[in-house]
């Protein structure tokens, strides 16, 4: 990322503008403590729940999930210098998801988190410069 980790998780966990950068989200909003209201599409299907979050600054990483047992993830945002940083972003799914992990819809979803990725850089440098 070009800007300094904590200029990128600030970026990264503002609810407010989080769906400029996550493929799928049309929106997201502050739901209460530790929780957001999150609304989009993926593979045809409109989806609009509720769900955990969490943004712990001094960690520079970022916490989520479904309301019930089916996928959690984080990002971690990595000091690589003065003016650059790294995210690594991770997803995991449990229950009724063992598809997730296999053929098109694996591939569906590494390609929603390049595209995440490359989003949340293109939105860094727009507001860095």
């Amino acid at each position: 990322m070009p800007a300094p980790a904590d200029v990128v998780f600030d970026i990264m966990s503002d609810v407010e503008t989080m769906q400029r950068w996550l493929p799928t989200t049309v929106e997201v909003a502050d739901a209460g403590p530790d929780r957001v209201h999150v609304e989009g599409d993926t593979g045809g299907h409109h989806y609009s729940t509720d769900g955990l979050f969490r943004a712990e600054k001094d960690q520079l990483r970022m916490e989520w999930g479904s309301e019930g047992p089916d996928y959690a993830g984080w990002a971690q945002v990595y000091h690589e210098g003065d003016d650059a940083s790294e995210v690594n972003l991770h997803l995991s799914f449990f229950g009724d998801q063992p598809e997730a992990h296999r053929g098109a819809a694996a591939e569906r979803t590494h390609k929603d988190m390049r595209e995440a990725l490359q989003r949340l850089e293109d939105e860094v440098a727009r507001r860095t410069s």
